[in-house]
């Protein structure tokens, strides 16, 4: 026993300092959270597996690693005492001799003696204060804690308790990085369970129609936990141990009208019925807990379907609401803004707490996401998010009894992400919530059929004659070419992408769906100079006008006093000159001044005075220039941090790269990097490791990437180019060097720089073509031979970053066409999954799942260029300009984006996207009920119908075509002047005319123009009638 139990001493030190350095904060703040008391005291009794984890284990597992039963710990804010048997005394021995004194005192069986280590505790209680902090609500029992409890009776009167739970938890909530591994690890191991054993056992026995009561089913899942095989899977942890899982919620299965939200009642011995299902399981490793909730819909209905989806945004509103400084309170109050702007009677049935934060204790009853808890949000908390409905009304339930009430449920494990990152990150992420991963049709063939529309009569055709057609044109529409049917069926399927277009856009946002940036309520920013008055420099009693950069502050002299204004208050610093002085004019920032939106702020006190600007004149106009001069450089300098800060809020710290050691990793050497990692040109070599990529630049210098942040890779060929590449595409942007990136490119120059065109060696033998075709053959051979190893390198990374979905993809050149996507034209080239420009920076990458929209502009007859503006289902995301797209590639263009399933719209002119996209996003439900993107194909469609008018107009009836056929040979009309009759006289009338009336209309027709030499033309015999 003694090798197993090994307590990590530094880990035990350190947390124990993080609990008396925030003990004594709150001492130094105001006693809110300790409530200034001068010792803690908690008891551990006998060890009972039926309890679940609460404070006092809580403690023991987050200071030790383990429990240790028949144990009292007394901490003060000097020392910490330890009472315990002597067995386990004998472990914890090593932890003397750290930064906090610890004393070992140790029980043994004489009562007496007993009895005086407990008086001496006592004594201490007293001796540091007259409160003490104990756990009033615990659920530890046994011998050894009835006997404190009766010897701590004896000074109950001199000495105050107060419940030292909340300040435990507020210590214990923000986690470590070895506790937010253990979460992971646990949450991850949750998702698998959830993803790849509950949905793939439940949709097979749904499926087969089989027969499985709750209870069983439930049974099945807890027994998972012992498959060692299934905990080993391709997206396991690093160093993942099978052994150190354990269940933290017991897995619980509801279906057929039975919910419990709360998961506090045992499973039934009911059948799974198909229709909504709730599952629940929670796993915890190294006795760190996760939870994770999922509901999955049956043959839903479109009611259940809808619920579901409001269920679904409320709970990503939740997750993103959770941020570094948020209360408690709004997380659950932004839930409930949505379910009132949307389905304002579901309020009552929602959850009365959207969770809890989550730890040791699988649920901390402290830090509740409810309408009432203020406490703060950190980076570094743990929570399980849960959202629910209960009691919902099914309208149509295909089971009266069973299916007529139901319930839904979502449930997370989230951590706290630092300030700067927008949302919560979710560690259950690995089982989808999404409505196609949780819906499932297993009825199908009772739908009903559609019956075959039957085919349309061609009216032009009759009974007899409509078998004779064996082509799909008729004689009539002889005039169609190849293109034009072409043109007209990527016509239809462009009409069905926008319709489905519409159709989801109306479904996304449903009525009542606000402005997508949200309504953040502007609030008056308050900037802080100095804490107290002996920071101020040394100069102020000189009563002059003073710049101090290291507070980012200037002090002004007002009234015979110093008073410091910071520099974010300071819009601008003039001077000038007048009678003798120079006049330094000091104008501040305030409300309501501002022109424009940028500059606007809010009134946060109606009744406030406010002011707008400082003169001050001296004789010294060198020294008012030089503070001037200091003024505006130190705003300069704070208005460029505040942007750095702006642009670094989306960079995500990556986990470590685990290298391999057991074999020397695939290398490419000899490989430049873009962006550069400095300004000299000097090449590296990329890694392929266990979890990423590495790229060795000058020693020292490395970047490393992650395989599980690559969003696409890319390999592109030496083919038309001077440079071979693979290219990664991230989902998060990191920093190499100051830079800021998405985008990682590793390359290779395909050209042979050595080679001299005028002084090579060996021009004195060879001389002509044969030295030319041989330098061509071998410049052949050398990019061929560049392309094979690049290629099989970036497949050797798509091997190795498998288990991330990683595969690679490759530009296709023959689609490509030249524009200008940012400030030169280049060549832009689909791939399979993207739009890529990937030789020149800045580098282009569009995801094709990402485009809402593509929109055409200047498509008009004589430009010779078009543009092209690629609009993404994330509004708030800027749509993408690709400029001067020549004409040629117009086509090409169309014919792509339709094979894409992409819906494009062209017009003549130019649009201004940003009010555009500014509309869409303040209220996305009355754009798509207006119409959506049909204005963009308002012009294409309209001049689409023109040329089909025109077709009928022009259009000849089966009786003209045959009274032609009769009457060619005594026709004396040629072959212009029918031409010019046929497009110079329009027939309004289905029957036609005969050929006197025509030949009286062409004359009189030539008489009124004039035109004798068209008479000559026309002789004097009529065609035959008959």
């Amino acid at each position: 026993m003694a090798e197993q139990v090994s307590i990590d001493k530094n880990s035990f030190h350190n947390r124990l300092s993080s609990l008396i350095t925030q003990w004594k904060a709150d001492k130094r703040s105001g006693n809110n959270v300790f409530g200034d008391v001068g010792s803690i005291t908690v008891a551990m009794g006998k060890s009972d597996e039926t309890q679940a984890f609460h404070k006092a284990n809580a403690l023991q597992f987050w200071l030790l690693g383990y429990e240790f039963p028949a144990t009292l710990f007394l901490i003060t804010l000097e020392t910490m005492y330890i009472i315990t048997t002597k067995k386990k005394a004998a472990y914890l021995e090593p932890l003397k001799g750290g930064k906090t004194p610890v004393e070992i005192i140790v029980r043994g069986k004489d009562a007496d003696e007993n009895a005086k280590q407990f008086e001496r505790c006592l004594e201490t209680i007293k001796a540091a204060g007259k409160k003490v902090g104990v756990l009033t609500k615990e659920l530890s029992s046994g011998p050894f804690v009835n006997e404190w409890k009766m010897a701590f009776s004896e000074i109950s009167k001199e000495v105050e308790e107060v419940e030292i739970g909340p300040a435990l938890s507020s210590v214990m909530a923000v986690k470590d990085e070895n506790e937010l591994r253990a979460i992971r690890n646990a949450s991850v191991a949750s998702s698998h369970t959830m993803s790849d054993y509950f949905v793939e056992y439940m949709s097979d026995v749904l499926d087969k129609d089989k027969k499985i009561t709750h209870k069983a089913l439930t049974d099945k899942i807890a027994s998972k936990i012992d498959d060692e095989k299934f905990f080993k899977w391709k997206k396991a942890p690093q160093n993942f141990d099978t052994m150190q899982l354990d269940w933290s919620v017991q897995p619980t299965v509801m279906s057929g009208g039975n919910f419990d939200l709360k998961l506090s009642s045992d499973p039934d011995d009911n059948n799974l019925h198909a229709g909504v299902i709730i599952a629940a399981l929670g796993l915890r490793y190294q006795t760190y807990a996760s939870m994770i909730a999922r509901t999955y819909l049956v043959d839903p209905n479109k009611n259940q379907e809808s619920m579901y989806k409001l269920l679904l945004a409320v709970h990503d509103a939740v997750i993103k609401e959770m941020r570094d400084g948020i209360q408690a309170k709004d997380v659950y109050n932004k839930a409930i803004s949505i379910i009132k702007s949307k389905k304002p009677e579901l309020v009552e049935r929602f959850t009365k707490a959207v969770g809890a934060a989550i730890g040791i204790e699988s649920r901390d009853s402290t830090l509740v996401l409810n309408a009432k808890s203020t406490r703060i949000l950190k980076d570094g908390m743990t929570f399980s998010v849960t959202t629910g409905f209960t009691a919902l009304d099914n309208p149509n339930p295909q089971d009266k009894k069973r299916d007529a009430k139901y319930a839904l449920m979502l449930s997370d494990t989230v951590r706290i992400n630092p300030q700067g990152v927008n949302e919560a990150f979710v560690f259950t992420r690995d089982a989808p919530t999404d409505m196609e991963s949780t819906s499932f049709f297993f009825n199908e063939e009772d739908e009903e059929e559609k019956p075959k529309p039957k085919p349309k009569k061609d009216s032009r055709v009759g009974a007899v004659a409509s078998s004779n057609i064996t082509k799909t044109r008729l004689r009539g529409q002889g005039g169609t070419t190849q293109n034009e049917e072409k043109e007209a069926a990527r016509r239809d399927h462009q009409k069905d992408l926008h319709r489905k277009k519409q159709h989801e856009g109306e479904e996304k946002y449903g009525e009542g769906h606000g402005n997508l940036n949200g309504t953040a309520e502007k609030k008056f920013k308050r900037f802080e100079s100095y804490k107290r008055d002996s920071q101020f420099p040394s100069k102020v009693k000189d009563l002059m006008v003073l710049v101090d950069p290291k507070n980012n502050s200037i002090i002004l002299p007002i009234m015979g006093r110093p008073v410091p204004f910071h520099i974010n208050t300071v819009k601008n610093a003039t001077t000038s000159q007048e009678g003798g002085f120079c006049y330094l004019r000091i104008n501040l920032l305030s409300p309501g001044q501002g022109v424009g939106r940028k500059d606007d702020q809010p009134f946060e006190d109606p009744t406030a005075q406010f002011i707008r600007s400082l003169t001050f004149r001296s004789q010294d106009a060198s020294r008012m220039e030089d503070v001037r001069d200091q003024m505006t450089e130190m705003k300069k300098a704070a208005v460029r941090k505040e942007q750095e800060k702006k642009d670094m809020e989306d960079v995500v710290e990556q986990d470590k790269l685990v290298e391999i050691r057991n074999r020397r990793p695939h290398r490419l050497d000899n490989i430049f990097v873009r962006p550069a990692v400095e300004s000299k040109r000097v090449s590296g070599a990329v890694e392929i490791h266990q979890n990423g990529l590495r790229y060795h630049h000058m020693g020292n210098q490395k970047i490393d990437i992650l395989f599980g942040n690559v969003k696409h890779l890319f390999f592109q060929p030496c083919v038309g180019e001077l440079i071979v590449i693979i290219h990664v595409h991230l989902h998060n942007p990191i920093m190499i060097g100051k830079k800021k990136t998405k985008d990682v490119q590793f390359y290779r120059e395909a050209t042979e720089m050595q080679f001299d065109e005028t002084g090579n060696r060996k021009r004195k033998h060879r001389y002509g073509d044969e030295e030319e075709f041989e330098a061509e053959q071998e410049e052949k051979r050398r990019r061929a031979q560049l392309d094979k190893e690049f290629r099989n390198f970036a497949e050797k990374i798509a091997d190795a970053g498998k288990g991330e979905g990683l595969a690679v993809d490759m530009p296709f050149r023959d689609l490509g066409f030249n524009g200008v996507p940012s400030r030169s034209s280049v060549t832009i080239q689909p791939t399979t999954d993207c739009l890529v420009q990937l030789t020149e920076p800045p580098f282009m990458v569009i995801t094709l799942t990402d485009i809402e929209v593509v929109h055409l502009e200047r498509v008009q007859f004589g430009l010779k260029n078009f543009d092209m503006v690629v609009v993404f289902k994330d509004f708030t995301r800027p749509p993408a300009h690709i400029n001067t797209i020549p004409v040629e590639s117009l086509d090409g263009v169309k014919d792509w984006l339709d094979s894409v399933d992409i819906p494009f719209s062209e017009g003549p002119l130019n649009l201004n996207w940003a009010t555009i996209m500014k509309t869409v996003i303040a209220d996305p439900h009355t754009f798509f009920k207006d119409g959506g993107w049909s204005f963009l194909a308002t012009d294409s469609d309209s001049e689409g119908d023109d040329d089909e008018d025109e077709e009928s107009e022009f259009g000849v009836s089966e009786e003209d075509l045959g009274s032609e056929a009769s009457s060619e040979e005594e026709s004396d009309f040629d072959d212009d002047a029918s031409a010019e009759a046929s497009e110079e006289e329009v027939s309004d009338d289905d029957e036609g005319e005969d050929w006197d009336e025509m030949e009286r209309k062409a004359a009189k027709k030539d008489r009124d123009g004039g035109n004798d030499d068209e008479e000559k033309k026309i002789t004097k015999k009529k065609p035959s009638k008959r």
